[in-house]
C-alpha cells in the first residue's frame, strides 16, 4: 500500500482498506429475525489514493458504498467506490489531484472546476431511487442491486443548487422528501435552496434564501407543518481559502440562529432566533409540534466536536473538555422575540436514529452513540478522531434511559433502524462493531432488538476483512427495492 499520513484520519479505524469485495453468505452467530428482510446500505469514506497533503482528513476519503443484503436470516456483502468524477479523474492519473477538504484553489491545475464531491456521507432512498451524498455537491445515484454508479442527480436537471444536503427528512405520511442545499452557487456563499420533492421523487419546490453567515449547515428537521434550519458558528472564508486555509473556522463568540418557515410556505416566512455564542450540533434527533409549540431535540455540545474545525478558528479545546448533552429546543411562535427555551433531556452523544414513521412527529423512543464509563480509553478512528463505545435507547418523555455499553477495545458505528411487523413494538438495529486485535480491528454486524438494547446483540456477523467506519447509514426493505427505478427512464 502507498504511504499515508501517520495521523488519526489515516490510523486506527481510519486506516485505509481500498478494497472493492463481496461475499455471499457470511457466517451468522445466532438466528436473524425473519421480518428483517431488506438491505442496509453504509456510507463509508476511503481514500483511494495518498493525499495531496499531509493534513488531509477523513471527511476527504472518496465514498464507497456497501451494502449488507440480508433475506432469511442470511447475508451477504458487497461494497463499492462511488465512481464520482473525482474518483474518475484520480483513478485515471493513478494520483490524488484535488487538494485540500473543500478548498478548490488547492487543487492540480488539471483539474480545475471540475466536480470535488466524494459523495462519502450518507446513503439516501427516495422515490425508488438509492442516492449517495455528501453537502458538497450534488448526490451520486447508484444501482441499489449491483452498487454501479449511475451518475450525478439533479432531477433531470429540475434542481438548480449546486449541493444537496447529506441528511434530507422523508415525511412518513405523505411520502415527500424535503431537502437543501447550502453554498448554493458557489464556495462561501450564504444561499440556501430549499427544495421538495413528491413521493415519486419528481421535484416540486425549489426556493433559495439567505443565511446569516456562511455556515456548515449538516442537519435540518421539519414538522408536520414548518421545516427548521439550525445555523451554526462554524463559518467559511473565501479569502482564507484563497490563500490555502481551511474552508471551515469555529467562531466560538459568534451567535448561532434558527430559521423556522412554514414547509410549504415561502422563504420570505423565515423566523429568525437567536441563539447562544459558540455552540454547534451536527445531528438532529427530532423536531415535532405540540400545540402551539416547536421542540427541536439535538445532540449539542459547546464548541465544534471536529478538532480541525476548532483549531482553524483559534480554538483550543482538548475533545475531552467538550461538553453538551441531548438538548431540546421550544420555541413558542405565538411569542414575539427571537428567544427560545432550552433544557438538556439526556447525555452527551451523536448519532442519533429513530422510527421513520415518528419523522417529524412526537415520538416515543430514540437511539444514539455515546461514551461507556467503564469502556476505557475510545479507540482512535472515525470522523472526530475516536469512536464510540456505547449505545443509548431514550425515551424523552418519562426520561427512561438503557444502555449498551461495549467492552474495552470496542467502538460502534452508527445503527439503522428496522421496522417491527407490528406497529407498537421497537423494531430491530442494525449496526457495525468494530474490536482491536492486536494491530488490526476485527469488524461484525450486529442485530439488536430495539426495545432491550441492554440485552445486546441477537445475532453477529463477523466479517472476513478489516472495514472502515462508517459516516451514516440507511435501511431500504426488500418491498422498496422491488419498486426501485435504476435505469428506468424519466
Amino acid at each position: 500500500m502507498p504511504a499515508y499520513p501517520q495521523t488519526i484520519h489515516f490510523v486506527g479505524l481510519n486506516t485505509p482498506v481500498g478494497i472493492e469485495w463481496s461475499a455471499r453468505n457470511l457466517d451468522v452467530i445466532g438466528t436473524i429475525p425473519a421480518e428483517i428482510d431488506g438491505a442496509f446500505f453504509r456510507a463509508v469514506p476511503d481514500p483511494a489514493h495518498p493525499p495531496m497533503f499531509d493534513d488531509d482528513i477523513i471527511l476527504s476519503g472518496d465514498g464507497m458504498v456497501a451494502k449488507f443484503a440480508i433475506h432469511d436470516g442470511t447475508v451477504d456483502y458487497a461494497i463499492r467506490y462511488v465512481e464520482t468524477e473525482r474518483y474518475a479523474l484520480e483513478k485515471g492519473a493513478r494520483r490524488a489531484l484535488f487538494g485540500q477538504y473543500r478548498n478548490p484553489f488547492t487543487d492540480d491545475p488539471a483539474v480545475a472546476g471540475r466536480d470535488r464531491t466524494v459523495a462519502n456521507t450518507t446513503p439516501v432512498w427516495h422515490g425508488g431511487r438509492l442516492f449517495m451524498t455528501k453537502e458538497d455537491g450534488l448526490g451520486y445515484e447508484v444501482d441499489p442491486d449491483t452498487l454501479e454508479t449511475i451518475g450525478r442527480w439533479d432531477y433531470h436537471g429540475a434542481f438548480t443548487s449546486q449541493t444537496f444536503t447529506a441528511h434530507p427528512r422523508v415525511d412518513p405520511q405523505t411520502g415527500e422528501m424535503f431537502f437543501f442545499g447550502y453554498e448554493a452557487d458557489g464556495v462561501c456563499s450564504t444561499k440556501i435552496a430549499y427544495a421538495i420533492a413528491d413521493r415519486d421523487g419528481h421535484l416540486i419546490s425549489e426556493q433559495w434564501f439567505d443565511q446569516p453567515y456562511c455556515s456548515t449547515i449538516h442537519d435540518f428537521a421539519i414538522t408536520e407543518h414548518y421545516a427548521i434550519f439550525p445555523i451554526f458558528p462554524t463559518t467559511a472564508d473565501l479569502d482564507r481559502l484563497k490563500a490555502g486555509g481551511a474552508h471551515w473556522a469555529h467562531q466560538q463568540d459568534l451567535e448561532s440562529w434558527v430559521g423556522i418557515m412554514p414547509r410549504y410556505g415561502k422563504v420570505e416566512e423565515m423566523r429568525w432566533f437567536k441563539g447562544r455564542p459558540g455552540i454547534s450540533a451536527f445531528h438532529l434527533v427530532n423536531a415535532f409540534e405540540e400545540g402551539g409549540l416547536i421542540h427541536l431535540d439535538l445532540c449539542l455540545s459547546d464548541t465544534n466536536a471536529f478538532g480541525f474545525m476548532r483549531e482553524a478558528g483559534g480554538v483550543q479545546r482538548d475533545q475531552r473538555d467538550i461538553q453538551g448533552g441531548l438538548t431540546r429546543w421550544t420555541f413558542d411562535l405565538a411569542k414575539p422575540g427571537d428567544g427560545y427555551e432550552e433544557r438538556v433531556v439526556g447525555p452527551p452523544g451523536d448519532m442519533p436514529r429513530l422510527r421513520d414513521a415518528d419523522q417529524g412527529r412526537p415520538y416515543r423512543s430514540a437511539w444514539y452513540l455515546s461514551m461507556n464509563p467503564q469502556g476505557g480509553p475510545p479507540l482512535p478512528g472515525g470522523p472526530v478522531g475516536f469512536a464510540f463505545n456505547a449505545l443509548l435507547q431514550i425515551e424523552p418523555g418519562n426520561g427512561r434511559i438503557d444502555m449498551m455499553g461495549l467492552e474495552f477495545g470496542m467502538a460502534i458505528s452508527e445503527p439503522v433502524h428496522v421496522p417491527a411487523v407490528q406497529a407498537d413494538q421497537d423494531g430491530w438495529l442494525l449496526m457495525v462493531v468494530d474490536r482491536q486485535a492486536a494491530e488490526s480491528f476485527q469488524s461484525e454486524l450486529w442485530v439488536v432488538d430495539a426495545g432491550a438494547i441492554g440485552a445486546g446483540p441477537v445475532a453477529r456477523v463477523p466479517m472476513p476483512l478489516p472495514m472502515r467506519a462508517q459516516v451514516h447509514g440507511a435501511w431500504v426493505s426488500a418491498a422498496q427495492l422491488a419498486r426501485g427505478k435504476a435505469r428506468q427512464p424519466a
